[in-house]
């Protein structure tokens, strides 16, 4: 059995049960199942690499398919992937003596680029996932387990002004240094040479970048790896505070929790609205202590300036944040951040022109990524909520390192032209070109009124699998959290949002829109779902529910349109109301009047906000349904006893009656209203408002004209 062991500054995960489970398997097998399983291991500590960062290899023995001899094979993370999920599907695999014999086609750093297209001619499995540009540097070492990690320890030292010194201190001889030098092959054949010359190594750390470590069995490695971030970390707490206060000390101190979150949520739509001007954007916020410790520090102008150092940090982050004046903010927040967003594109355009090639993609997006708020937190701004969520788990990475390098030295960023060429990679650019294209709704935020279930639940459904991130909201928060573990399991945990919501209460409504602002950065798609039906005679109706219904229809409609309203204009990216009305607004029937007069008010009202918000780009169009019954709360509470009553039948009947008075002879379903909502809001109709679609299965007393 494997002793526990005890680290302060990491996680040390490994479990032996598992272990034994995967040495059931065959050698070859239970070598990768091992490499795994530390990778996963290695990858669920953030302390020791950032999401999709590092990767990790294993060197065995193959079968040749061709020729039937024994042949080294190493699997190493493909690229793109992530260690923490990595499966063998995410796998590069090849041979070993290919990548060797390709050293003889090398031409230089000038010619780097080309040794990634060999790299296909090395694969084991032609299958396999595509290499990264890490591969040789994996590739050209001997040793049988190897890790490449960003550690935040590590890189605090290597982006350090001394850091090769402070390496010698800790490790003395046996860690070597190799300067910054962008990855690629000439990188890995320097790595060889290094392992070469100094045959006790345990480690190599690279200058402003990070750590490789080796061992010959995977949990060898493992260790390897933990112990050098361990004695890294124990060097760095030793020296916090003293050579000086942490980041020269507070400059001033964080506003109260509850202060911190209504001014994040205030100032979410209009940083988006500024954020989105060449793709919409989705937005994340976070007051981590790490994060308040520094944008209330002395030093954050200072450092903020500098950039990051580890590449992996400023592909996400860009090199460095828009950092906001809270006095100008205070004094005219729009003029202000209208000409600290210019201000950051015109310096982010002279540092593209600074340091471009001729031969580099053209400029991308000069919005910045990270927006540092002293007193309240960070934000941060990508194309989706994963994205927007892991550059800020990125940017607080490059915050412990910038604490780290600083406590012990003094913090460098890369040089400008170094990061611009990483940046403006023309790999880099084929990997952007060849993600997958946004669907109708990425970059949308979806809140739908009453979407703990039914009609609800379906439309958020639908504007999720189209790419939004959706609010989901209810009054029973049962139903509510049972909706939300559905939909993290269908999209993921980045996708979804939830809040209380009582449409009739006016502070209920503006809480749900500040938790959409939190989550997300603000609004664009609101459907006004959330209903009642009482069906009653005009003798039999009483007060009460006559009030019930207009404040949940007609009032609920009203508040939660104009606080989307307010929102939207922050934005400045118009967006779409949807109402969920009825047939029942154009049809009079028995038994009604208190339910069909609020629905007609609905309907007015739509037209009413139509005409109103125009000028906004604001579309409000309205979907009439009729008779939903699958999944649908309204035929709760009598409802249907009531309509079967009115129309001398039974309630299970209902369902055919109401299918064969509509000209289709069709069933109404919570889907068919869910796609309807989407014909208004995925851009084929983004020219129409005012809108009336009915989706009755065709009832001719319901047609607008």
């Amino acid at each position: 059995m494997t002793p526990t062991q005890t680290f302060r500054h990491v996680s040390y995960l490994w479990d032996d049960a598992k272990v034994a489970e995967l040495a059931a398997s065959e050698s070859n097998q239970r070598e990768v199942d091992l490499f795994i399983y530390r990778s996963n291991l290695l990858g669920a500590d953030l302390r020791l690499t950032n999401y999709a960062g590092g990767n990790t290899s294993v060197k065995l023995m193959e079968t040749n398919p061709l020729t039937g001899d024994p042949v080294e094979v190493m699997w190493v993370k493909g690229s793109g992937g992530d260690i923490g999920t990595l499966t063998r599907k995410g796998c590069a695999n090849l041979y070993v003596d290919r990548l060797h014999a390709i050293k003889k086609r090398y031409r230089g750093l000038a010619f780097e680029d080309e040794m990634v297209a060999l790299f296909t001619h090395c694969l084991f499995d032609p299958t396999c996932a595509a290499p990264s540009i890490d591969t040789p540097l994996h590739g050209l070492l001997p040793f049988k387990h190897i890790d490449h990690l960003h550690p935040d320890a590590l890189i605090a030292i290597a982006a350090s002004r001394d850091g090769e010194a402070i390496m010698r201190e800790i490790w003395g001889d046996t860690m070597a240094w190799l300067p910054w030098q962008r990855p690629g092959f000439d990188l890995g054949l320097k790595l060889e040479e290094t392992v070469k010359q100094n045959p006790n190594l345990r480690g190599v750390i690279l200058g402003g970048h990070g750590l490789f470590t080796w061992g010959d069995t995977s949990y060898e490695s493992y260790m390897n790896t933990l112990e050098v971030i361990e004695q890294a970390s124990d060097y760095l707490e030793q020296h916090y505070g003293t050579k000086r206060a942490v980041f020269g000390g507070p400059a001033r101190e964080s506003e109260d929790a509850q202060v911190r979150y209504q001014k994040a949520a205030d100032l979410m739509p209009t940083l988006r609205g500024l954020a989105s001007g060449q793709r919409q954007m989705i937005g994340h916020f976070t007051d981590d202590a790490r994060v308040l410790e520094f944008v209330n520090s002395h030093d954050l102008p200072r450092l903020a300036q500098l950039g990051t150092s580890c590449p992996d940090h400023f592909l996400r982050t860009k090199i460095r944040p828009l950092v906001l004046d809270t006095e100008r903010l205070a004094a005219d927040e729009p003029t202000y951040l209208a000409n600290a967003f210019a201000d950051y594109r015109a310096d982010y355009a002279a540092y593209y022109e600074r340091n471009k090639h001729p031969n580099s993609p053209a400029i991308r997006d000069a919005n910045p990524v990270v927006i540092l708020y002293p007193g309240v937190g960070m934000f941060t701004f990508a194309k989706d909520k994963q994205t927007a969520r892991v550059a800020a788990e990125f940017y607080i990475n490059a915050i412990n390192v910038m604490r780290g390098a600083e406590a012990v030295s003094d913090y460098v960023g890369l040089p400008e032209q170094e990061a611009f060429d990483i940046e403006y990679w023309l790999l880099e650019e084929a990997k952007l070109q060849r993600m997958p294209k946004p669907k109708a709704l990425s970059g949308k935020i979806a809140l739908v009124t009453g979407s703990g279930g039914g009609i609800g639940k379906a439309i958020a459904k639908k504007m999720a699998a189209e790419g939004a991130c959706v609010i989901l909201n209810d009054i029973d928060q049962d139903r509510l959290d049972a909706s939300k573990a559905e939909f993290v399991k269908a999209f993921g945990a980045d996708v979804v949002a939830t809040t209380t919501l009582n449409v009739t209460n006016a502070a209920s409504v503006s809480d749900a829109y500040k938790a959409a602002c939190l989550a997300f950065g603000g609004v664009d798609i609101v459907v006004n779902n959330a209903g009642i039906s009482i069906s009653r005679s005009i003798a039999e109706h009483t007060i009460e529910e006559w009030d019930l219904l207009y404040d949940i229809l007609v009032k609920g409609q009203f508040m939660v349109t104009q606080a989307a309203v307010a929102i939207m204009r922050k934005q400045k990216l118009g967006g779409d109301i949807i109402n969920i009305v009825s047939k029942n607004a154009l049809v009079a029937g028995p038994n009604n009047a208190g339910y069909g007069s609020a629905k007609a008010a609905q309907l007015h009202l739509s037209r009413l906000n139509a005409a109103e918000l125009g000028g906004d780009h604001i579309r409000v169009n309205t979907v009439n349904p009729d008779a939903v019954i699958s999944d649908s709360n309204i035929w709760a509470g009598g409802w249907a006893e009531g309509r079967a009553k009115a129309y001398g039948i039974t309630v299970a009947e209902l369902p055919t009656y109401y299918a064969k008075r509509t000209l289709l002879n069709e069933i109404i379903l919570p889907d068919d209203i869910a796609n309807a909502c989407f014909a208004f809001v995925g851009g084929l109709l983004a020219k129409s408002t005012g809108n009336v679609l009915n989706v009755d299965g065709g009832v001719a007393m319901a047609f607008v004209r």
